[in-house]
């Protein structure tokens, strides 16, 4: 019996192996392969020696990824709380309002940042309008990080939705019961039993955004290349696949490692309890 269920399970998860052969550990074994070679193929440190020229872009890829993290961690944390605490017909409304965006391409929602951005958009024509100043906006770091916040808000406010809305809200109440205030009760209760979903979220918006290009090369103009750009013009441009190979298995590692920071901070948020 024991071997006939061993067999069923090994045949139920069988595709899904394959899947993740061919579309997750393939193509991180061609990143690797190409890194450590040159454009003859044969093993060659060059594109790796080449790494660190791209040091500052690497910095300002991680800087930008931060605050907007940062940013999305703000404020989708009291909305997802606010969500939360609804009956469940208004958090479902909400929830779809939440995603809407997401039913349209990423590149529309972008090009509307550009519209509303521009110096001649909706934003500094209402301006002028009303008598004051035009205030350029676009092509600038804040216009890239607006839109990495825009895009990517939903993948924060999700993850910690989930969590606060299956939270045990009798252990609130023992917070409570036990004299703590308003602040103390988000701190010592609320806080650590949202940490996963903070974790998942706080993942979910740094990655994209620290490897995005075309929201860089639409609202900041070209102006504040990011890794992402990089890589897009060595594959795309240059057609030099192992210098971008390289820098893709630098981000591939960098990323690697704050995952693992981040669920080193979820285990201690899970010791907190």
């Amino acid at each position: 019996m024991n071997k006939r269920t061993n067999l069923r399970a090994k045949l139920i998860s069988s595709p899904y192996i394959v899947w993740s052969v061919l579309f997750i550990v393939a193509p991180l074994i061609f990143v690797v392969y190409y890194a450590f070679t040159d454009n003859t193929g044969a093993f060659s440190l060059l594109s790796i020696q080449a790494l660190p020229k791209y040091i500052p872009t690497f910095l300002r890829s991680i800087w930008f990824g931060i605050v907007a993290t940062i940013i999305c961690l703000i404020i989708a944390y009291p909305l997802a709380y606010i969500i939360s605490k609804k009956t469940d017909k208004v958090q479902r409304t909400m929830i779809l309002l939440v995603m809407l965006p997401m039913w349209m391409s990423f590149l529309i929602r972008t090009y509307s940042w550009m519209a509303i951005l521009q110096d001649t958009g909706i934003i500094n024509s209402f301006l002028m309008k009303i008598g004051l100043p035009p205030v350029h906006m676009i092509n600038t770091g804040g216009a890239v990080i607006l839109g990495m916040v825009y895009n990517f808000l939903p993948y924060m406010i999700m993850p910690i939705y989930s969590v606060m809305a299956k939270m045990d809200l009798s252990m609130i109440e023992a917070c409570q019961d036990l004299g703590g205030n308003g602040l103390t009760v988000v701190r010592r209760c609320i806080l650590p039993l949202s940490m996963p979903g903070i974790v998942s979220g706080i993942t979910m918006v740094f990655v994209p955004s620290v490897s995005t290009f075309y929201i860089s090369q639409k609202l900041g103009g070209g102006s504040f290349d990011l890794i992402g750009d990089v890589i897009e013009r060595q594959f795309q441009q240059s057609y030099n696949y192992n210098l971008g190979a390289a820098i893709s298995l630098v981000l591939m590692v960098l990323i690697l490692a704050s995952m693992a920071v981040m669920n080193h901070f979820s285990e201690e948020g899970e010791m907190v309890i």
